[in-house]
């Protein structure tokens, strides 16, 4: 291949062509190429390389597109893919595979797989146990640095990362930790005891996967160790696999924002049945939720027919309680997701929230008082009020929405973690018709108590 060519541009090439290409480029972007071309085009490439690469390009495809391949591959290309596929992304792949072709597949795998398999797939989803990998490397305390370092040239073809070795005891419980630096640096005959350190950062096995994220990130490690709760190492997770586990965690997040219910996968092959399944459950409990305004409005028929001008403000109060709410709720969610807030900063995040919204309220103020009395100075009102005292209602009660849109944003995701609920899935979806809800009332409410009084 050329010096300056680049395979992403080629528009057909052939399959010979292909595989000698893809032994000077890095699985993700054979993935990439691939992923355009038809499923049986894929197969045969992936028959076609190297065994080891087949498995990391295999690892690098969506599960849609990972099932497909699959049903094309007979059990034994299908043994051999998995058989090189990291431990973590194999067991995440064979418990996508139907009952009959998993016992198909794990009667032909080697023992070690099969125990691989077995123990990692035990762990609960989402815990740093489903996150880990067991490819790493262990060390005896008793070993020297020379010693550490033949070992790990020796296990090295076989593990994820070499860049931290973990020291166990006979029981395999976690005693230290050294890097691949300060072997190196070691005399060679200094024992490990002299050489690791013992403040070790760890997560459990039943620990959230987000919380092994963030301490990766906090204290810039290359891999966090996995204990069990009698401290014996089970795995590691690595940086590369924080990066995936953020991106789920943000989607899923994401997904929750914005009332979706449980992953709905890849969004073009996902059917149009299941995406309304995933949006309808919120938005027709919260419609029927919403009808509350509609029988406020109608309580409120007379005033409305009276000082039409109310009815020209409503959607600005709408919009700006809608606003101001959403940004409460996603500082909030986010801050509890960090463990930045817990319940029990609730009045200091009130008392924060409280002089934001006197410092927003009183900007919105001067904004709306203005503009009313700007833009609807020609408009008719009943005669005996005045446009200054209509202007003033309208900008108080912008004032009151103000706040109770900022507190409502604000308590509602520390009320779902009081209650152990998800503060993304409860609060943000049923923010935006509380605060309409509120606001509506509160607006008729100081409209009747000041033009009336």
């Amino acid at each position: 291949m050329q010096e300056n060519e680049n395979p992403f541009e080629r528009p057909d090439p052939t399959l010979a062509e292909l595989i000698t290409e893809f032994e000077e480029l890095l699985p993700a972007s054979c993935a990439d190429i691939l992923k355009e071309k038809e499923i049986p085009f894929i197969r045969d490439v992936l028959i076609g390389v190297a065994e080891n690469q087949a498995g990391e390009i295999f690892s690098h495809f969506t599960h849609e597109l990972q099932l497909s391949l699959s049903e094309l591959l007979s059990a034994r290309q299908l043994t051999t893919l998995v058989t090189h596929m990291s431990h973590d992304e194999r067991v995440d792949f064979f418990q996508m595979l139907p009952e009959e072709r998993q016992e198909s597949l794990f009667r032909r795998l080697a023992q070690s797989e099969r125990d691989d398999i077995i123990r990692l797939g035990a762990y609960e989803e989402g815990t740093a146990g489903a996150a880990m990998t067991s490819e790493y490397v262990t060390l005896p305390i008793q070993a020297t640095a020379a010693e550490a370092i033949g070992r790990l040239r020796r296990e090295a073809p076989e593990k994820e990362t070499i860049y931290e070795s973990y020291i166990v005891d006979e029981n395999r419980k976690l005693i230290g930790v050294v890097s691949l630096k300060d072997l190196i640096l070691a005399p060679m005959n200094l024992p490990l005891s002299e050489i690791m350190r013992t403040d070790i950062i760890f997560v459990r096995s039943s620990d959230d996967q987000e919380e092994a994220a963030q301490k990766i990130a906090k204290y810039d490690l290359i891999a966090i160790p996995v204990v069990n709760d009698s401290e014996a190492l089970v795995g590691i997770i690595t940086h590369d696999d924080v990066i995936d586990i953020l991106t789920e965690e943000h989607t899923e997040d994401m997904e929750k924002l914005m009332a979706l219910t449980s992953s709905g996968g890849e969004y073009l092959s996902t059917s149009s049945w299941h995406h309304f399944k995933r949006r309808a459950t919120w938005i027709v409990s919260l419609a029927a939720l919403g009808l509350a305004s509609g029988f406020i409005l109608h309580a409120n028929e007379a005033i409305l027919d009276k000082f039409v001008i109310l009815a020209l403000y409503m959607p600005m109060m709408a919009d700006t309680g809608g606003h101001i709410g959403g940004q409460s709720v996603a500082v909030l969610v986010r801050a509890i997701a960090t463990g930045e807030v817990k319940v029990k900063d609730t009045l200091r995040v009130f008392w924060k929230e409280a002089k934001i919204a006197v410092m927003m309220a009183i900007v919105l103020a001067v904004l709306a008082f203005g503009k009313i009395m700007i833009l609807s100075s020609p408009s008719e009102i009943p005669a005996g009020f005045s446009m200054v005292k209509i202007a003033l209602t309208i900008t108080l009660a912008l004032v009151v929405q103000v706040f109770t849109a900022t507190f409502i944003g604000a308590g509602l995701p520390l009320l779902a973690e009081r209650f152990k609920l998800d503060p993304a899935i409860v609060a943000a979806p049923a923010l935006t018709t509380i605060v309409d809800i509120v606001g509506i009332f509160l607006y008729f409410k100081i409209a009747t108590a000041i033009i009336f009084n």
